[in-house]
């Protein structure tokens, strides 16, 4: 288990995958490259600022999809976009001393205050990483849960994000995914968009429902049989 005093920021090159990369482009990773576009627009990232926890509480928003991912002690959670914090927290109480978070964000500088935030709360069960937009960057094997909480429609390469997270479950790990059903450049995503870009990518999609009390829906992935090349990857249609 790290400790609250030993957290560390650690940025990691993305990984290359392929033999012939492409050349890179403005607005693309090269790393990306070798994996479609999505065919929707992306959204802008928002603040991490969180000024509403105390809203989201009265809506027992982070009990609610926590019962529902079936989040208990001894569980090792990922948690993807993590901003300052408002579902870390809450993750730390719940997995207790036996249990695991990683706090993962492509915003150092809201790391660094969700860093700020672990050492004050003195949550030696949680740790803090840097990722990248196509790759967040987690260790092999090691997640029962990867959160995606309203975040998804923000990451501009989902097909290589979605990819490369694919190693890092454990057996019968989980991806949860939290988002609202409007269009992307809205932040949010409809339901058929999501479940085809993460069975273009190889994921089975286990439960979906819809959640009027947490303001959206709750959907749950597993691995499917095989992960897709990248090469094989189509763009899933946003028509």
């Amino acid at each position: 288990m790290m400790r609250a005093a030993a957290l560390v920021l650690t940025a990691f090159s993305p990984l290359l995958i392929g033999c012939e990369p492409m050349a890179a482009t403005p607005d693309r990773p090269e790393s990306a490259l070798e994996f479609p576009l999505p065919d929707r627009p992306v959204a802008e990232v928002v603040s991490n600022q969180f000024s509403n926890e105390d809203a989201r509480d009265e809506r027992n928003e982070a009990q609610v999809v926590m019962d529902l991912a079936n989040i208990e002690e001894g569980t090792t959670v990922a948690d993807i976009g993590a901003g300052e914090g408002y579902y870390t927290v809450r993750l730390a109480e719940r997995v207790g001393e036996d249990g695991r978070v990683l706090a993962q964000d492509i915003s150092r500088e809201a790391l660094q205050r969700l860093g700020r935030r672990v050492e004050r709360e003195r949550l030696e069960n949680i740790s803090i990483k840097l990722g990248e937009a196509d790759d967040p960057q987690l260790p092999v094997d090691s997640f029962d849960r990867i959160f995606l909480v309203h975040m998804y429609h923000e990451v501009t390469e989902p097909y290589a994000f979605l990819w490369r997270m694919w190693p890092a479950l454990a057996a019968e790990g989980q991806i949860i995914v939290v988002d609202v059903d409007r269009p992307t450049d809205r932040h949010g995503i409809p339901p058929k968009l999501l479940f085809c870009e993460f069975s273009a990518v190889g994921y089975r999609l286990v439960e979906f429902i819809e959640r009027p009390d947490i303001r959206g829906y709750f959907a749950r992935f597993e691995r499917g049989e095989k992960r897709s090349e990248p090469s094989a990857i189509k763009a899933c249609s946003n028509g």
